[in-house]
C-alpha cells in the first residue's frame, strides 16, 4: 500500500513539471537537478558500505553545477564534465587519506556521471519541439514496464533472470515488462490521436513518426531499463543493502525509483538524434 500511496503522490508532480511551459524550463532543471543529486548521495552512500568515503555534498554541489551549466551554456556540458571530474579528481587527491585516494576519486567521479550526466538528458529531451511527448513516452515505457514485470514476476515468475544480482527477478516478469511497456505506448498514441482530433490540442504529439517506430522503440528502451534496473541492484548487492535510501515509502531510495531511467533516458536521446540526423 506504502509502495501505491507514494506512486499516487508523485506521479501527478512529475506529469505537472513535464508540461511547465517553456519559460519554466528552468524549473524543470531545478527539480532533476535534485532528485540527480538526491540519487548520487545515495549511490556515494553505497560506495561508503565498501570502505569509500568520498565527499558526498562536494559530489551533490557538482552534479548540480553539471545542470546548471547545461542549463545556461548547453553545448559545453563536456567541456564543464571534464572539468567536474577534475576538481573532484584533485579534492580527493588531497584531502582524502592517502589510502583512500583511489577509492574516493573513483567513487565521486562515476557517481557524478552515473546520476548527474545521465539525467542531465531528461532537460534535453524536455527542450525538443515535442519535448513533454517524448518524457511522457520515457516514463511510460519505463515506469509500466517496470510495474507489469512486478505483478507478473510475483505471480507467475519461474525462470530466474539474474539469480547472483537480483534474485527476484524472473524471465516471466522481464517478457511481461517489454509487452506492459509496448501494451501502454499503444494506448499513449491513441489517447494522442484522440485529443489531436477531438479537442484540437497538440498536448501529446508522436506525428513526425509512424506508430511502429514508437512501439518498437518502447520496446528497446524497455530492455535498456532493466538493464539498468540490473546495474543498480548489482551496485546494491555488492553494498550488501537491499534499497539504496528509505526516502520513497515502498520504493526505498531515490536512486532505487530511478535506476531504469539512468540509462533509457539518454538512450533515448541519442536514439533521437541519430533519427532525426538522416
Amino acid at each position: 500500500m506504502k509502495r501505491v500511496i507514494t506512486a499516487a503522490v508523485l506521479i501527478p508532480i512529475v506529469f505537472v513539471i513535464v508540461f511547465l511551459p517553456p519559460h519554466w524550463q528552468w524549473l524543470f532543471v531545478a527539480a532533476t537537478a535534485v532528485v540527480a543529486a538526491l540519487a548520487g548521495w545515495e549511490y556515494l552512500g553505497l560506495a561508503k558500505e565498501l570502505g569509500a568515503d568520498p565527499p558526498r555534498l562536494v559530489v551533490g554541489v557538482a552534479i548540480v553545477a553539471l545542470f546548471v551549466a547545461s542549463y545556461r551554456w548547453p553545448d559545453q556540458v563536456a567541456p564543464t564534465l571534464g572539468i567536474l571530474s577534475l576538481f573532484l579528481l584533485l579534492w580527493c587527491t588531497f584531502l582524502s587519506p592517502i589510502n583512500r585516494v583511489l577509492p574516493d576519486a573513483s567513487s565521486s567521479v562515476f557517481g557524478l556521471l552515473y546520476t548527474g550526466l545521465t539525467l542531465v538528458s531528461l532537460p534535453a529531451l524536455k527542450q525538443q519541439s515535442n519535448g513533454p511527448s517524448l518524457l511522457v513516452f520515457l516514463f511510460c515505457a519505463v515506469w509500466a514496464g517496470d510495474t507489469t514485470a512486478l505483478y507478473v514476476g510475483r505471480a507467475w515468475g519461474r525462470h530466474k533472470l539474474a539469480p547472483s544480482i537480483s534474485p527476484n527477478k524472473s524471465w516471466e516478469g522481464a517478457v511481461a515488462s517489454v509487452v506492459g511497456s509496448v501494451a501502454v505506448t499503444g494506448l499513449l498514441l491513441a489517447l494522442a490521436d484522440y485529443l489531436s482530433t477531438h479537442f484540437n490540442t497538440m498536448a501529446l504529439s508522436f506525428s513526425e513518426d509512424p506508430v511502429w517506430y514508437w512501439l518498437v522503440l518502447s520496446a528497446f528502451l524497455n530492455v535498456v531499463a532493466q538493464v539498468g534496473d540490473l546495474a543498480e541492484s548489482a551496485l546494491k548487492r555488492s553494498a550488501g543493502v537491499k534499497d539504496s535510501g528509505t526516502i520513497l515509502p515502498g520504493h526505498g531510495g531515490v536512486l532505487d525509483r530511478i535506476d531504469a531511467l539512468l540509462l533509457a533516458a539518454p538512450t533515448l536521446w541519442y536514439v533521437q538524434l541519430i533519427h532525426h540526423s538522416f
